[in-house]
């Protein structure tokens, strides 16, 4: 038999409306809504309100904002290659990466001392947008976060990303350092 949850829980369930349905059958959990789909779904809001309220100006402020984010997760994960004694290059950029993957990515991935070549099958990012026809917001997170990442990680790291999930089917990565 499932343990109940804590009175917490109860209240966050009243807060969503299930609370009366707890009353009914004790016996019934809600699986919780998946945190990649909450998110998609609230970038693809916040970036329509904001293009709403202050055109390209504020769409080119919601893109600047994706790419402080990358920025900082970068600097995250090279300080997570030198704790693990790496050196911050190609070779340890995914598996000092900061987002474990889930069954709700799928990539091919292949990586070198030199560079780093993802081929995604799955995304839920882009499966969420495109579910919710919302990939006109979406696609303003994809072109910023990765590159912005790349660059965060190593100033003379670059991003191609010559494939997109909303053109392609797929999204094709190849990370590596600059030409000199």
């Amino acid at each position: 038999m499932a343990e109940r949850r804590d009175s917490g829980a109860c209240q966050s369930a009243m807060v969503y409306g299930v609370r009366e349905m707890e009353e009914k059958d004790e016996k019934l959990e809600l699986e919780p809504v998946n945190m990649y789909i909450l998110f998609a779904k609230m970038f693809a809001h916040i970036t329509r309100e904001v293009e709403k309220t202050c055109g390209q100006e504020g769409v080119d402020a919601v893109r600047e904002g994706v790419r402080q984010f990358g920025l900082e997760r970068g600097r995250d994960i090279a300080r997570r290659a030198k704790a693990m004694g790496h050196e911050v290059s190609p070779e340890f950029y995914l598996s000092c990466y900061d987002m474990g993957r889930s069954d709700y990515f799928t990539s091919d991935d292949h990586v070198t001392p030199e560079r780093v070549e993802q081929n995604f099958t799955q995304c839920v990012f882009a499966d969420q947008w495109q579910k919710d026809g919302t990939e006109q917001y979406g696609i303003h997170y994809c072109q910023m976060i990765d590159p912005s990442i790349a660059e965060g990680y190593d100033p003379d790291f670059v991003c191609i990303h010559d494939k997109h999930f909303f053109a392609d089917g797929c999204c094709h990565f190849v990370f590596k350092k600059k030409e000199p």
